[in-house]
């Protein structure tokens, strides 16, 4: 089992900055790709950026390129998504997940979810 807990939401005017973590414990944190998803109230989960287990290879939706950056510290167990130019649309719930499958921007090819932080981008 690996626990996966999300933390650096908050509340931003739009054109701020944030960075989330994701802290992980349990089983070999550097045995998973990693990825970040959201969920916006009554929308769909979708895929925000994706890192390869060894990081080496990161992957990002194109409503965020360029301005998220995803990142991962096998030492620390933690993975992480830096955020500028944030935009009113980027508000959601942002899940960090753990897994093995393909394609990385799937849901279903992650075995394990945190919780999810918050982040608000007011106009």
């Amino acid at each position: 089992q690996v626990q996966l807990v999300e933390s650096g939401g908050g509340l931003v005017q739009a054109g701020g900055s944030l960075r989330l973590s994701c802290a992980a414990s349990g089983r070999t944190f550097s045995y998973y790709n990693m990825g970040w998803f959201r969920q916006a109230p009554g929308k769909e989960r979708e895929f925000v950026a994706a890192i390869t287990w060894g990081g080496d290879s990161t992957y990002y939706a194109e409503s965020v390129k360029g301005r998220f950056a995803i990142s991962r510290d096998n030492a620390k167990n933690t993975v992480y998504l830096q955020m500028i130019s944030l935009k009113p649309e980027d508000t959601a719930v942002y899940l960090c997940a753990g897994g093995r499958g393909w394609p990385i921007s799937s849901g279903g090819s992650y075995d394990y979810w945190g919780q999810g932080t918050q982040v608000t981008v007011s106009s």
